[in-house]
């Protein structure tokens, strides 16, 4: 018995086209081949979303081939056929005798494939800023003819458009963030364990809304008093109490996409202070998107949020976003003042506007948001309120 293909996210066509893509980055950079082993270029490219990064991995790209060859530990290999849109031919396995090999490890596989492939003599590419030093080292020492070339991010910029499939997938995911964030407003009560509060909002994580379920658990981060002046603290075994306020992010995940929200909470009536930041951030959330349109950049949208937080008297050190997609975030643009990146439509960003000025005090808001043909979709749309619960 062999197992089959799941249902495919995308079509074949789509994959195609980014491997198309990528290849044109290739050529204009004279790669023969090219090695990625990020694992969220190894999703955008095949589909694939298992978790097998833990050891060696490299999905090999050809100028030759229209389909990738992805090497991988043999133990994982029937997740890469069930996932992927590649023939089963394209997927190998290797021995697990590599693995925790003295000399050896999954990478000699595929250079052995490269040596294959004639790439000796050649440009070859591969993605230095998240391999070890050693294993660089490897590839330059047994293609001594090749020229190497580093391909870290440019995958990544390239994933900065977003296709209109891949737009429709985000928006499911921002569905299931919206859902999560209020069911966090039903079960956030004095007395709750925070443990047990982030099961039930986690749950809906997993569970989704419309007939769509969340494929993945990613990072959820529920920072309460007295926790609410840092920003990547999870819940703990304390309890609720009377005057808490919870600072909640979150990200709903559909097939790799994800699309965070984060949103504040008070149980009982919140403080002045509070409110006014609230109501501060808000508005410059508001002049921030107004901001979004193509032609302007990164650095547009910061200002606009800054300026406005400013009139009131607040200030925000930390930038007001990043490009988002696959496994959250990407590498790659930030919005912040200084970014001259330009907005272009189905771009997609984190509008993340946590500000967190004390060692004690600290509010978050934030929208998953697209840049259109004329100005923004705001994925998310939970209310843009204090929660008071």
């Amino acid at each position: 018995m062999t197992i089959g293909k799941a249902p495919q996210v995308f079509p074949r066509s789509e994959y195609l086209r980014r491997l198309a893509a990528v290849k044109a980055e290739m050529a204009r950079r004279e790669i023969e081949a090219l090695v990625v082993n990020n694992a969220s270029h190894i999703t955008y490219l095949t589909g694939y979303t298992s978790l097998s990064a833990y050891v060696p991995q490299g999905l090999v790209v050809s100028m030759r081939d229209e389909e990738p060859t992805f090497f991988m530990r043999r133990m994982d290999a029937p997740a890469a056929h069930h996932q992927t849109f590649m023939g089963r031919d394209k997927i190998v396995g290797y021995p697990e005798d590599l693995i925790a090999h003295p000399e050896k490890d999954g990478y000699d596989e595929v250079i052995d494939f490269l040596i294959e492939l004639g790439v000796d003599g050649r440009g070859v590419g591969l993605e230095m800023g998240s391999l070890p030093a050693d294993t660089v080292a490897k590839f330059k020492a047994r293609l001594p003819k090749a020229r190497t070339v580093d391909f870290t991010k440019v995958i990544a910029w390239i994933r900065g458009v977003k296709s209109d499939l891949e737009i429709a997938i985000m928006r499911e995911a921002a569905a299931i963030s919206d859902a999560a964030i209020l069911r966090a407003a039903e079960v956030i009560r004095p007395g709750v364990r925070e443990a047990d509060a982030a099961a039930e909002i986690v749950g809906t994580l997993m569970r989704g809304v419309n007939g769509k379920p969340g494929t993945a658990l990613k990072s959820m981060y529920l920072c309460a008093s007295p926790r609410i002046g840092t920003c990547h603290i999870p819940w703990t075994e304390d309890v609720f109490r009377d005057g808490s306020q919870i600072n909640l992010e979150l990200g709903g995940c559909r097939y790799g996409y994800v699309a965070p929200i984060m949103r504040t909470y008070s149980i009982g009536a919140p403080s002045d202070r509070l409110k006014r930041l609230h109501e501060a951030q808000v508005e410059s959330l508001e002049a921030a998107l107004k901001a979004v349109r193509p032609g302007a950049t990164c650095s547009d949208v910061a200002v606009a949020f800054n300026r406005r937080l400013a009139k009131s008297g607040f200030r925000k050190e930390s930038r007001c976003g990043y490009a988002l997609g696959i496994d959250w975030s990407e590498p790659t643009a930030s919005l912040k003042e200084g970014d001259m990146t330009e907005l272009k439509p189905n771009m997609t960003f984190h509008l993340m506007l946590g500000n967190w000025i004390d060692e004690d005090f600290g509010y978050v808001i934030s929208e998953s948001i697209r840049v259109t043909g004329s100005g923004v979709e705001t994925l998310t749309s939970a209310p843009r309120k204090l929660f008071v619960v």
